[in-house]
This record gives C-alpha cells, sequence and structure tokens, in this order.
C-alpha cells in the first residue's frame, strides 16, 4: 500500500515537472525567441505589412480598401457608395462584377460564392462593371473600348481582400485619375510604374501594382 502511494506520488510528481518545463519552453522561452527574431529580422512583416502615410498607419500590404464617396443616404444598407474616382479603384469586392461574398474589402467574411463562368447572374454583373469601367475612365480624346478592360477590373479575387490589381488596369485609370487630380499624365504614369513589383523570383505569378501603396504616394503628389 505504501509503495503503491509513493509510486502514485512519485509520478504526479514527474508529471507535474514535466508540464511546468514544458509550459515554461513551449509557453514562454520559444513564442519569446519567435518573436524576437521576427522584430529583428522581419519587422515590416510581423507586424502586418503596415502601410504609413503622415506618420500614421492607414492600413496593409496585404489587404485591400475601397475608396468610395460619402453615402448619399448612410442609414440605407443597401445604398451601394459610388467610386471616388480621384483615387485609383481596386478590384471589385462587391456589387457589379462580384464574384465573391466579402462587402467593401471588410475583414468579417473572406471567400467566394463560386459562381461557375456560363453564370447568368455573373455573366450580367461582369457586362455591367465593364460598362462602369469604360464610362468612368472614359477622358475627352481618349475613349476606353471595352476591348482594353482587363479582367481583373471586373472580377474579383476568390476572397475579395486582393490588394493588388495588374499594371493593365493601373494604366487604364490613369489619366482619369491624373485628370481629376488636375496633374500631369506623366507624373502619374510613373506613379504606376514606381508602384508595380515584378513576378516572384523573376518567374512566380504576375506583376502587380499594390493599390494602396500607390494611393499614398499619388497623395503625397497631389498635395505638393
Amino acid at each position: 500500500m505504501n509503495n503503491s502511494v509513493t509510486n502514485t506520488a512519485r509520478l504526479l510528481g514527474a508529471g507535474l515537472r514535466a508540464l511546468l518545463v514544458l509550459t515554461l519552453v513551449c509557453g514562454v522561452i520559444y513564442p519569446l525567441l519567435v518573436t524576437g527574431i521576427a522584430q529583428v529580422a522581419f519587422a515590416d512583416k510581423a507586424n502586418g505589412s503596415e502601410v504609413k502615410s503622415g506618420g500614421r498607419v492607414v492600413g496593409s500590404d496585404l489587404i485591400g480598401q475601397t475608396y468610395n464617396l460619402p453615402k448619399k443616404n448612410p442609414a440605407d444598407p443597401d445604398e451601394t457608395p459610388a467610386p471616388d474616382l480621384r483615387w485609383f479603384q481596386p478590384r471589385p469586392s462587391h456589387g457589379l462584377g462580384t464574384n465573391t461574398l466579402n462587402t467593401g474589402h471588410q475583414l468579417l467574411v473572406s471567400g467566394a460564392t463560386n459562381l461557375s463562368a456560363d453564370n447568368e447572374k455573373l455573366i450580367a454583373q461582369v457586362e455591367q462593371a465593364k460598362e462602369a469601367v469604360v464610362r468612368d475612365n472614359s477622358t475627352p480624346g481618349h475613349p476606353v473600348i471595352p476591348a482594353d478592360v482587363p479582367a481583373d477590373a471586373v472580377t474579383s479575387s476568390g476572397s475579395g481582400l486582393d490588394p493588388d490589381i495588374s499594371p493593365a488596369y493601373a494604366k487604364l485609370q490613369v489619366r482619369r485619375v491624373a485628370e481629376k487630380n488636375h496633374l500631369d499624365v506623366r507624373q502619374v504614369e510613373t506613379l504606376v510604374t514606381e508602384n508595380t513589383h515584378p513576378r516572384i523570383l523573376g518567374f512566380l505569378g504576375e506583376p502587380g501594382v499594390n493599390v494602396l501603396r500607390l494611393n499614398v504616394a499619388l497623395g503625397a503628389l497631389a498635395r505638393g
């Protein structure tokens, strides 16, 4: 009987010591070590790839944002705000041309509706979105034709949170953005070039333009 109690106490003591040691190593030392390495070697990524403007954080490299005018009726949940055409516009995340569940690049929902390419609802949305892109980006003497509209201008990404657009969509918006901000077209074209990132390692993925960083640079240029 005494041996049984002694053995049980010994096992409980060993288990408690193991629990304390593993808690210290896995719950304290390891997280602190990994966090320290991340802050030293990858501080930007470890802190959420923050984008700053005027000394304050305005968003993340990894999350898309909308650039819309205020609603005419803020109390109306069904009203779709009009895009603020002074800014480069991201891929659709709600309304026309969408194939995602996300509404307005909100972080609460991320996912696609999985509508097929021949779905009549999706086709109608894409056509309407294309008409809007043509209308919004046509300037005097420089009309946009439907064939010029790239796919990412009228369709969302699977998550609806994509922060990038294609260089083709960015260039399509240059004249409209320059006109709305009273800037020279060549200045705005330079901004697009400077904010275009290449394929990863030169062959993975496609070139892209981070809309948030592009608009931050645009805001700085417009302010002079």
